[in-house]
């Protein structure tokens, strides 16, 4: 008996970390095709002031260009005592270039003496499925650690210590920190969404 092939859907991420997590999430599931396999090498513009405008501008723009069922993802973490920042600017906080440990290093300066440190990761999905437009959401709460910790994840994964566990994403195992990630938890509901949506066609 052959094997049915798993449904496919693009991620349109650049991002190799983003992209095996989700792979792995949704791994017996569905296919997840990179950017790359579609023979996309745009540089697709993040203009938006918000998670959600972005994610959908991804969605869009692969959708609009590509033509294929596609979902995108935008993640922010969002710090108390910087008022919410670097929220949307997450990924270039310390500058365009994108600089993951310059990113961690502007985080930990600003936050010098400050005693609350609470923090949260939002991961916001934007799926689009033939004419539908579809959002999901997953957030995990936690600190910011007054220094890294752990070689694991990308990032701010050193600096992020979620509740449930006491300990930094880095320091945690891919599949251990999926299961509790504001990533992992979209993801999920993604997932569910579309094994819902394949099986009732």
């Amino acid at each position: 008996m052959m094997e049915k092939a798993l449904p496919k859907i693009v991620f349109a991420t650049n991002n190799s970390h983003k992209l095996e997590e989700a792979q792995a999430l949704a791994a017996g599931y569905f296919e997840i095709l990179s950017l790359s396999d579609i023979d996309c090498h745009d540089d697709i513009p993040e203009t938006a002031d918000t998670l959600v405008g972005n994610a959908l501008i991804k969605a869009r723009w692969v959708k609009g260009r590509y033509g294929y069922d596609c979902f995108a993802d935008d993640t922010g973490l969002i710090v108390d005592c910087l008022g919410g920042a670097p929220g949307v600017y997450s990924a270039r906080y310390a500058g365009p270039q994108c600089d993951a440990k310059a990113n961690m290093k502007l985080l930990l300066k600003n936050m010098e003496g400050m005693t609350d440190r609470k923090a949260r990761f939002v991961t916001e999905i934007a799926l689009i499925l033939g004419r539908e437009e579809h959002l999901f959401s997953g957030s995990v709460e936690g600190t910011i650690a007054t220094e890294p910790h752990g070689t694991a994840g990308f990032g701010y994964d050193p600096v992020f210590v979620p509740e449930e566990t006491g300990v930094a994403f880095a320091e945690m195992s891919a599949d251990d920190k999926n299961a509790i990630s504001h990533r992992g938890r979209a993801m999920r509901k993604l997932i569910r969404f579309l094994l819902s949506s394949t099986n009732s066609h």
